[in-house]
This record gives structure tokens, sequence and C-alpha cells, in this order.
């Protein structure tokens, strides 16, 4: 109780302190006010750098936590994968194929599914039977007009595991009963392509029924640099049989599921091995991490941005201290007065050292607020040309990191005041 109510005395008498010297208290917060700035843009700087460096990861891979599991390919992989997830909203099946739009019986304009500028071409993308023999599907065709691109078939919406970033239009809306005419949203790479080249709408699939009038209804960056489009499974599986969705030729049935979906994995892997050849061994399940990712970047990333934090944390409290040391000059005659009256030493001390501490907490708030307008701000003039500030949240470590930056700059700056003004002899005051 006496600790508290000196602590209490201390917390007054600093307030009584700071209003009576107003000044003094403004020039101070202005000395610590751009060092504690720093440490929350720095604070900030990290958030949002960390999830640029991470964005292009999750919209290929998945966000930290997914359970990402690949199907190697058997006979009836579709129809296991999506038996599976029927009626689950904590995972969601990917099944690819290649798709041509555009004039029929011709060679297309990137074969192979590749970026439409011609870097990186992939070539004709071969079909290979059991025995391992590969053929052109190309082959003896004239060039025309026709974009090749990767179709990726989904029993539900993906985006709670890859969040892919909505350019224009819409999204897939897998409510309501499939359409005959399926309903294609493509990356920014296929829209490029179709900008560039006008084509018919028609597309065609390996071992499809029938050819289709497809429907574009969005436009989604998906940090792919090849022409890709996504689809729902039911509409495509209206055209084909699904075994094609499981063709090995265009990759491995694909299963994004929640860290949670634990009795999912289990059911999987049973219906799987109940089909698959024991030599082909079991899923491979990974849990999806950025960390483990680029463990390199991040870390350096967050000691250059420590060190920033440190450095005009450290220039702050040069600016606090040299106003306090100050401070207590002026105030010689008043605390020896105190002494004089029976004041301990532990409570002049405590004195001055609220007098910083409210001084570092009331500048951390006002530059916390500076920060977040100062992103909102960013967010508005920027966000259209930088996806990484599109709708972002001013991150509260950042609240935090300041809060913790004005109060240990408070600490440093007030501690030797303190100890100097605790040390003032009694007799002070008769020389007064």
């Amino acid at each position: 109780m006496r600790l508290s109510g000196r602590f209490r005395s201390a917390l007054i008498i600093g307030g009584q302190g700071i209003r009576a010297r107003k000044l003094r208290t403004f020039l101070s917060m202005i000395s610590l006010f751009l060092g504690v700035l720093g440490v929350v843009a720095a604070q900030a700087g990290q958030v949002i750098a960390h999830r640029a460096l991470v964005a292009n990861s999750e919209l290929s891979r998945g966000v930290d936590g997914t359970q990402q599991v690949y199907l190697p390919p058997v006979d009836g992989a579709s129809e296991i994968v999506m038996s599976t997830v029927e009626g689950r909203d904590d995972a969601v099946a990917l099944l690819s194929t290649n798709a041509i739009i555009g004039e029929p019986d011709v060679r297309p304009i990137n074969e192979g599914g590749s970026p439409i500028d011609g870097q990186g071409g992939y070539g004709p993308m071969m079909q290979c039977d059991a025995s391992g023999e590969c053929v052109d599907p190309n082959e003896g065709k004239p060039s025309g007009q026709a974009i090749e691109l990767r179709v990726v078939a989904l029993t539900g919406d993906v985006r709670q595991f890859r969040p892919l970033r909505l350019q224009s239009g819409q999204w897939l809306d897998f409510g309501g009963q499939p359409l005959l005419a399926p309903r294609l949203v493509v990356n920014k790479e296929a829209a490029k392509a179709f900008e560039m080249y006008p084509v018919p709408a028609e597309m065609r699939f390996p071992d499809a029924t029938a050819h289709t009038t497809p429907q574009i209804v969005g436009v989604v960056d998906d940090g792919n640099s090849a022409p890709q489009a996504y689809v729902r499974s039911d509409e495509l599986l209206n055209w084909m049989p699904s075994d094609v969705l499981s063709n090995p030729n265009y990759g491995s049935a694909e299963v994004l599921a929640a860290p949670t979906a634990t009795d999912f994995l289990d059911i999987l892997q049973k219906k799987y091995s109940a089909v698959a050849d024991p030599r082909m061994g079991d899923l491979y399940i990974e849990t999806i991490s950025a960390e483990d990712l680029m463990p390199t970047e991040i870390q350096l990333m967050r000691w250059v941005f420590l060190g920033v934090s440190i450095l005009v944390l450290l220039i702050g409290s040069a600016g606090i201290l040299n106003v306090g040391l100050a401070t207590v000059g002026e105030r010689i005659e008043e605390f020896a007065l105190r002494r004089a009256v029976g004041t301990p030493r532990l409570l002049l001390a405590g004195i001055v050292l609220a007098e910083t501490l409210l001084t570092g907490l009331l500048t951390a708030l006002a530059a916390i607020g500076v920060g977040i307008a100062g992103l909102a701000a960013a967010s508005r003039v920027f966000g259209e040309r930088q996806p990484m500030l599109q709708g972002v949240a001013f991150p509260w470590e950042a609240g935090v990191a300041g809060v913790a930056a004005g109060l240990i700059a408070g600490v440093l700056g007030g501690l030797v005041p303190a100890a100097r003004a605790a040390r003032i002899p009694i007799a002070t005051v008769m020389r007064a």
C-alpha cells in the first residue's frame, strides 16, 4: 500500500509538472515524436513487407497453415477427390486440364499454355499413353487464332486458401445449378492474351464430348505468368468424363484443406489406399509455411527493421534525456525543498520518471494516430498501383511497438535525470 501511495503521488505530481511546463513538455514530445513515429513506421513496414514477401506464395500455394494434398495419378482419383470434398466447406479440390479457345483444328499461338509474350515457351503439350509413347496432338495442324491455357476445375471457393485478387468482373458463383456454358474466371496473363488476339468463343478439351462456348465473367491476379482459367467442376463435367481431370498429362489432383480438417484427410487417405497400387506410396501432404519457403529473406527483413527501430528509439531517448537534465537543473531548489519537508529520495526520482513516462506515452499515442492516418492515406492514394496496400489495416503490432517505444524512451530518457534529482542534498535549499 505504501508503494502504491508513492506511485500515485509520483503520477499526480508528475502530471502537474507537465501541465505547469507545457512548452518544455512540447519540446520533449517533438524530440521524441520522430523517434517513436520511426518505430511505428518500421514495425508497420515490417508487417507490410512481410505481407508483400509472402503474397505470391499465398497466391500460388496457399496461406500459412493450409494442408496441401496431392494424389498420385491413379484411375478414379478425380472421383475420389470430388466425392470426399462434397458438402464440406473446409476443403476444396483443384483438378486441372488444358484447353484451347479459338479456331478449331489449328495450332495455338502459345503451344503448351506458355506465356503469351513468348518468354519461357513450353512447346507443345505432349500426350503420353501407358507405355510411355508420346505424341504431339497438334502435329500437322496449321497455325491459327487460338490460345491454349490451363483450366483449373474447382469444387468450391478456393479463395479461403489462396487469396486470389479480383481485378475485374466477378468471381465464380458456386450456388445454383451448373450452366451448360461454363463460366470462366481468367488470370491476368490469359486476359492479356485475349486482348492481344481476338479469337472465336469456342473452347475444346482433350477427350471432351463436344466443343463448348465459355463465358468469361472475371479476371483475377493469381501470381501465375502463364494463361490460366478457373471454372466450376460441375460445369466442366457437363462436357467431359471425370477421368479426364485425373489425366497425368495435366498434373495430379490437388486438395487444399483447413488445418482442422484432420478427419477429412483420414477419409481421403483411406479411399485412396483402397484403389491405389501400394508401390505408388501414400498421399503427399504438406503444411504450407512461408517461413519454411523463405526463411533467410524473412529473417533478414526482421533484423533490418529491428535495427532501424533501435536506432530511432535511441535518438528519441537522447532528446528526452537532454530536456530532462535541463528541467532537473532548473528545479534544484524545488526538489531540495521537497527533501527538506520529508519527501523520500525514491519519490523524487519517481516524480521525474513519471513526467518522462507520461511524456513518452502521450508522444506514442500521437505517433500512432499519425501512423494510422498516414497508412489510410497511402492506401487510398497508392492502393490501385500497389496491391499490397489495398485494404491494408494498421497492424496492431505497430501500435503495441509504438506504446512500448514511448515508454522505453521515457525510462531511458528519465533514469539519469531521476537519479540526479534523488541525489540533490537538502542543504541546497539553504543556498537558495
